[in-house]
C-alpha cells in the first residue's frame, strides 16, 4: 500500500512538473507569424501544430487572431466535412424543389379561383361560401304565405 502511494505521488509530481514547464515556455513573434502563415496557406493544420510543438489549441487560435492576414481582412476559412457539405447541398436542392411545388400549387389555386369567379358571373350563382352568412337550409321561401 505504501509503495502504491509513493508511485502515485511520483506520477503527480511528474505531471505538475510537466505543467510548470509548459507554462514557462514562450514562442517568438516570428515563430508565431510563420506558423500562422502556414495555417493560412493550408500547409499545416492547427491540430498538427498543437501536437508537434505541444501548444494548446487556444494558444494557436490566439496567434491566428493576432497575426493572420485573412483575419484582418475579415476573410474566414470555414472547415466542413464532406458529409456536411453534401447534406447542405441536398437540403438546398430540397428547398428549391419544395419552392417549385408551392409555386405550381399557387398557380393552380389562382386558376381555380378565376374559374369560380367566371362561373359565378356567368350563371349568377354564389359558388363560394361566405363565412359571415348563415348556411342555407335548402328550403327557400317564395315570399307568399299559404293559408
Amino acid at each position: 500500500m505504501l509503495t502504491e502511494n509513493r508511485s502515485i505521488m511520483a506520477t503527480i509530481q511528474q505531471f505538475t512538473q510537466t505543467i510548470q514547464q509548459r507554462q514557462i515556455r514562450h514562442f517568438s513573434e516570428g515563430f508565431k507569424r510563420r506558423k500562422v502563415v502556414e495555417i493560412d496557406k493550408k500547409l499545416v493544420s492547427v491540430s498538427e501544430i498543437c501536437r508537434e510543438y505541444e501548444v494548446s489549441r487556444t494558444a494557436v487560435y490566439k496567434w491566428i487572431y493576432q497575426y493572420s492576414k485573412m483575419k484582418k481582412r475579415h476573410e474566414f476559412t470555414r472547415v466542413e466535412s464532406e458529409s456536411d457539405t453534401r447534406k447542405l447541398k441536398e437540403l438546398k436542392e430540397r428547398v428549391k424543389e419544395l419552392e417549385r411545388i408551392i409555386g405550381q400549387k399557387q398557380i393552380l389555386i389562382d386558376f381555380q379561383e378565376k374559374v369560380i369567379e367566371l362561373a359565378e358571373e356567368e350563371y349568377k350563382v354564389d359558388i363560394k361560401k361566405k363565412f359571415g352568412e348563415k348556411p342555407s337550409s335548402g328550403i327557400g321561401t317564395t315570399g307568399k304565405s299559404t293559408p
